[in-house]
């Protein structure tokens, strides 16, 4: 038998990690979407920006592994949902302009933020699941 939500859980982690790697690695550092960029400079200033959206970039990366290593899951869920949540609110006030949807990029933070609250439900639910496959039971 499958275990479908072990399977959603996984994808939907793998999707997760996904999100943080292409935005940092390729949106900042690579810089294939130079408003990225923008905005950083918009929001922290444009003396620093390109260090800034580097370093931005670097930390998504890194999200992306704590999100696949699963290590304190919950705690990572919680800072992905204070970082999502205020970056679009700051976003949304500061440079809606330079967004790929405008305003109507905050709906996509809400969906993000619903799929990180899924996740970490199925994970939890898979993690005080009794496993009675162990048994040795005839």
């Amino acid at each position: 038998m499958i275990n479908t939500d072990g399977l959603l859980q996984k994808t939907l982690t793998y999707l997760i990690a996904a999100v943080w790697l292409i935005n940092g690695l390729f949106c900042k550092i690579l810089n294939f979407v130079p408003r990225h960029q923008q905005i950083v400079a918009r929001i922290l200033g444009e003396d620093h920006s390109f260090l800034l959206t580097k370093t931005i970039g670097t930390l998504e990366l890194l999200m992306a592994v704590w999100v696949v290593s699963r290590i304190q899951s919950r705690l990572c869920t919680v800072v992905q949902i204070l970082l999502v949540a205020s970056m679009n609110i700051i976003e949304f006030f500061l440079a809606p302009d330079l967004l790929l949807l405008g305003r109507f990029n905050i709906l996509i933070a809400v969906f993000f933020i619903g799929l990180l609250i899924l996740n970490e439900m199925l994970y939890s639910r898979r993690q005080s699941a009794p496993n009675f496959s162990d048994l040795n039971v005839p």
